[in-house]
């Protein structure tokens, strides 16, 4: 599955989750958009192996692991989701869509283990990263 089909799966979750009188206010393009920000590098480039990355503590690294694995998906907290993003960048994306910040973390829980789940294969984010050398640069990272 490539990064732009990924993103419409969440932008469909988001939609389904927050659209919930159905009046069409929330577009999947505007979604979409939001979900692409919020997983951007500095570069403009989706960055799921710093978010990986980014959940190296205790459970969040068994959560993490679930994710990238080929069984069933851990749930993750809403404070987990602030933690790994950071609250001023869910605050801006909850801004981009117009909803609370609350609303934004607890649709991000639902989204995010999709996002990274679709994006794996083996337990690897392998095409996500820059293959091999992306590979290192997370392994680096995982642990310092």
């Amino acid at each position: 599955m490539n990064t732009d089909d990924v993103f419409q799966v969440a932008a469909k979750l988001f939609k389904d989750r927050l659209d919930t009188d159905k009046d069409g206010q929330i577009e999947l393009t505007e979604i979409s958009s939001a979900l692409f920000s919020l997983f951007s590098n500095d570069k403009g480039k989706i960055d799921l192996a710093s978010l990986v990355s980014n959940m190296k503590g205790g459970d969040m690294r068994s959560i993490a692991e679930s994710w990238l694995g080929d069984g069933p998906n851990k749930a993750i907290e809403t404070s987990q989701i602030s933690e790994i993003f950071g609250n001023d960048k869910i605050a801006a994306f909850a801004r981009q869509l117009g909803i609370s910040q609350d609303d934004a973390a607890t649709s991000l829980a639902e989204a995010v283990p999709v996002v990274v789940d679709k994006s794996s294969r083996g337990g690897t984010l392998l095409d996500m990263v820059g293959g091999a050398p992306g590979i290192i640069g997370l392994l680096k990272k995982l642990f310092r």
